[in-house]
């Protein structure tokens, strides 16, 4: 009873995790005419909130050695609220680049803790439902944001959406003792722990984190541009519509990853990787065709976020398995820092690109990366199988 409390309390920290992802993306078209600068300067932002969540996942396993799980969640929680705030007090282009610092350090502690905490302990359904109510989160906050844009700001959509984090934080907080009663049947992560040095020379690791940073560029680039995309190629859609649609990718996350939960224990983590990276390829197809209205491409990326759904899951979740557990929590630390290298720069690169060739390319731009996701994967898999 316990253990499926705090499964639940584990499943809350995930839709507060989703929350700050997709309101960039979604207020952007709004906030670069606010802000007078040009489209490419939110991967400028976006960049920023990246890097310093790559500092908090390389920090990770030493604070996972030496802090419990529950606290890196409070204190996480705690500093995305501030950034957000912050978020929603910015008058200017260049005080975005402030409160980016505790909005990208709330996320990579939290992400590679629980991670690590759910892949040694629960099963792989139990993630992918995890990462089902990550989407959860991030389809909330694009439609805060309309709520937003249609009745006062854009600014009051990140105020909004802090409102609903400290929510959760009071839940989280309440709930504390649910894992001091959990720890005797969970696994001690500090138990199982090793240096970077020492873990990146264990075969496999390093194409996995080629493979993670792959499919995170091809991820966050559906995050912070879809909206962009469909205000750039289609004529007539209303400013609430076109943030609406920042969700398109988070609503087939989600549903990627509900039905990866009911099937996942099955099929196996390697055969949903490789199923979900097929059905992305589909969804990319759509988005390419040269068909009029919005409707097509919408449903593309609704595909492309279905496929995507479990291969971010999986691949935390067969760490222990592929690596051993005294590596497992390194290399989810690792995988979060390569996923977010790949969030960083990849976004902004974008930017550049759209700006110089026109945001139509962007379904050519995450082929490339579905392709290297799962050509790195494969290779990754035969060195794990030796």
């Amino acid at each position: 009873m316990i253990s499926s409390l705090l499964v639940v309390v584990i499943y809350l920290i995930f839709i507060s995790l989703g929350l700050p992802d997709s309101l960039l993306g979604s207020g952007w078209p709004v906030m670069q005419g606010y802000f007078d600068v040009p489209s490419s300067y939110a991967g400028y932002v976006s960049m920023t909130i990246s890097f310093m969540t790559i500092i908090s996942a390389l920090a990770s396993p030493k604070l996972i050695s030496r802090i419990h799980t529950k606290w890196i969640v409070i204190v996480s929680i705690l500093l995305t609220i501030f950034g957000l705030i912050g978020f929603s007090l910015c008058t200017s282009y260049g005080m975005l680049f402030i409160f980016a610092v505790p909005y990208g350090l709330g996320a990579g502690a939290i992400d590679s803790a629980v991670n690590h905490y759910v892949a040694n302990n629960y099963s792989s359904s139990i993630m992918n439902f995890l990462h089902c109510f990550y989407g959860v989160g991030a389809v909330i906050s694009p439609n805060i944001m309309a709520a937003a844009l249609r009745y006062a700001g854009w600014s009051e959509g990140y105020r909004w959406t802090a409102y609903v984090q400290m929510g959760i934080l009071f839940v989280c907080i309440i709930s504390l003792p649910l894992w001091k009663k959990n720890e005797a049947g969970a696994t001690k992560e500090e138990e199982y722990t090793s240096s970077i040095k020492e873990t990146i020379k264990v075969p496999g690791v390093m194409f996995t984190l080629v493979s993670f940073f792959a499919y995170c560029a091809g991820e966050a680039t559906c995050f912070l541009w879809t909206s962009s995309y469909f205000a750039g190629t289609r004529e007539g859609m209303s400013e609430g519509r076109i943030a609406s649609f920042g969700s398109l990718i988070f609503g087939g996350l989600m549903f990627g990853r509900l039905i990866a939960g009911f099937v996942s224990d099955k099929l196996g983590d390697k055969l949903l990787i490789r199923i979900g990276i097929a059905v992305e390829l589909i969804g990319i197809i759509l988005v390419f065709l040269p068909v009029k209205g919005y409707i097509v491409a919408a449903a593309g990326f609704v595909i492309i976020g279905t496929g995507m759904g479990p291969v971010y899951p999986a691949i935390q979740h067969m760490a222990p398995d592929n690596f051993g557990k005294k590596y497992s929590a390194t290399v989810i630390g690792l995988q979060m820092a390569s996923a977010y290298v790949g969030s960083t720069f990849m976004p902004m690169l974008f930017g550049k690109l759209q700006q110089a060739a026109g945001i139509a390319i962007m379904p050519a731009y995450l082929l490339l990366f579905a392709v290297l996701n799962i050509v790195f994967l494969e290779k990754s898999y035969a060195l794990c199988r030796r």
